[in-house]
């Protein structure tokens, strides 16, 4: 084997969330989009995770490991998802710990997703390294599998690495499309299976995809942080919840609401009914704003992405909500069909006038297949 390479797109979260992560008992609509990380993977004397040379920098960032002697796995550095993910492959894969002693692997990672934007762009760096591993050492594929590498990949980010997370972002960059996926019995994030797997459902042979515009403000933030205060008063309040949503403590009910968005938007999409599939993405952000001022955020999703979602909303979005956590990061807009340049050109110089200086817009494409293994 001389090399090959790895990509793995980016992802918006549509409609539901964030009861991926917050709840694990309702729905999502999630897409994968054309923003790609990508790795290449070539064998090597020793275990070689390193960032792709930019230009005019002398020599590549890297961290080396021996793979004939016991592994230290130190945390700290740009490449903690890296060592996470092969750690947590090892103590989960007996073939990789037989196979990995004989020959070593480089990989060798670039990233066109924005840093701490929304877009899951740190959840994909642990998906090049599993996917290279299991690849380059030709891992038992039904053992290996998607649902297997997602699940595992919460898992590295989570209890490895104690960032809150759920399980969209897992998920949508390895099986892509645009998808209905069900979080029915995974609310306590239990060890891997104990609980089921996602029901990931892909709607792309079924609908219309939806036309859509994603700003990046520039604003970076850090989701896990946002999360782990929702995710812990949320468990405070069902600790009492006996079942009947009208009734149950704020959170509860906000969640379901949440959630329900992404049903009733599927039965939109399934329509091609875009007013009510927008009308239903302002809803999930309304909630989700009340919610992030309930759980003691001063500026709700942010003021920013406020700023943003009011923006696009007025310059005649049928939508607009957060793609991630909120407190920066991304938003996007649901767009009549054929509007995009029309609305792009009139966008770009009110980011300007809000002196977001950094933001980004795209206008992206679902990637039907998701992740990607190409051979050179």
């Amino acid at each position: 084997m001389k090399f090959f390479a790895v990509k793995v797109p980016a992802r918006i979260n549509i409609l539901g969330n964030p009861s991926d992560a917050n709840e694990g008992a309702h729905q999502t609509i999630s897409a994968a989009i054309n923003i790609w990380a990508e790795a290449r993977v070539e064998p090597n004397e020793k275990i070689v995770f390193e960032k792709a040379i930019k230009r005019h920098s002398r020599q590549p960032e890297r961290v080396e490991l021996d793979p004939t002697r016991e592994m230290q796995f130190n945390y700290g550095s740009d490449f903690d998802l890296f060592l996470a993910s092969l750690k947590l492959l090892l103590q989960s894969s007996p073939e990789l710990r037989e196979k990995i002693k004989t020959q070593g692997i480089k990989i060798s990672f670039s990233t066109e997703i924005p840093r701490q934007s929304g877009l899951g762009g740190s959840t994909v760096l642990a998906h090049l390294c599993l996917l290279s591993l299991v690849h380059f050492y030709r891992l038992d594929r039904k053992k290996h599998n998607l649902y297997f590498l997602a699940e595992l990949t919460q898992r590295i980010e989570e209890a490895e690495l104690g960032i809150t997370c759920g399980f969209a972002d897992r998920y949508v960059p390895l099986l892509g499309d645009l998808a209905y996926i069900d979080y029915r019995g995974k609310l306590f994030h239990l060890p891997l299976k104990q609980e089921p797997y996602c029901a990931y459902e892909k709607l792309g042979d079924y609908v219309e995809y939806p036309n859509m515009a994603v700003v990046y403000s520039g604003v970076e933030h850090r989701s896990g942080d946002v999360h782990k205060v929702m995710r812990g008063k949320y468990l405070e309040e069902i600790k009492g919840f006996l079942g009947f949503y009208e009734q149950g403590p704020f959170l509860v009910r906000q969640m379901k609401l949440i959630g329900d968005t992404a049903w009733k938007g599927k039965m939109a999409l399934l329509e091609s009914d875009w007013k009510t599939f927008g009308e239903l993405m302002n809803e999930n952000h309304r909630l989700v704003n009340q919610m992030m001022e309930y759980c003691g955020f001063e500026t709700g999703a942010g003021t920013v992405n406020n700023k943003l979602i009011h923006l696009g909303l007025e310059l005649g979005a049928l939508g607009a909500k957060l793609t991630g956590a909120g407190g920066g990061g991304s938003v996007f807009y649901l767009l009549q069909p054929n509007d995009e340049d029309r609305f792009i050109a009139e966008l770009l110089p009110r980011l300007k006038e809000l002196k977001l200086d950094q933001a980004r817009v795209w206008i992206p494409s679902i990637v039907r297949q998701g992740s990607a293994i190409i051979e050179r």
